[in-house]
């Protein structure tokens, strides 16, 4: 399968609504490992906010769209503990948010190519590390991450339990020192 990553485009926005929707109608009736919700996470609502903080990039097979991430200079909502690998500013820093595909696509290695395109990415911009936090129970992200050598650096609250989700894992990944 020929993958284009791309920054997004406002045309993309109507296409990321849909494919937010799709993932949330399989997680509803599958595994919801990520413990996402329909209208809750992810929406249109933040593919918006990510696309105008120039911050959202595309994954399209062909003219489909097939996922996307967002790579930003916002710290995660985790308290910063100080247990980073690299200290550094956030300046210097890529957060993943928003890292999804469709559920069509799953295991045809779509997650790992926009992994590798973050790390190329943060390379060609002197980016240090990548950090994300991932829910405890999303092994299948989790599994993701490890196979792409991101390291576990603590599990934390990110005040999301009223979701039902308590705990989330941090990882980094080195890409500068």
């Amino acid at each position: 399968m020929e993958l284009h990553i791309t920054k997004a485009q406002r045309s993309d926005i109507d296409a990321l609504e849909i494919l937010y929707n799709e993932l949330n109608d399989y997680l509803e009736t599958h595994i919801n490992y990520p413990g996402w919700i329909k209208g809750v996470y992810p929406t249109r609502v933040q593919a918006i906010h990510f696309f105008q903080s120039n911050t959202l990039y595309v994954a399209k097979s062909g003219n489909r769209l097939v996922g996307s991430i967002a790579l930003t200079h916002e710290p995660e909502k985790a308290p910063d503990n100080g247990k980073w690998m690299i200290d550094a500013n956030y300046e210097e820093i890529f957060v993943i948010h928003v890292f999804v595909v469709h559920p069509d696509y799953f295991g045809q290695g779509i997650g790992t190519a926009m992994i590798q395109f973050a790390e190329e990415l943060g390379k060609e911009q002197n980016i240090k590390s990548i950090r994300l936090d991932v829910y405890e129970n999303n092994t299948a992200a989790i599994r993701t991450y490890e196979k792409n050598g991101f390291s576990y650096i603590d599990t934390v609250d990110i005040g999301l339990g009223h979701y039902g989700l308590d705990w989330f894992k941090l990882y980094e990944k080195v890409l500068l020192r």
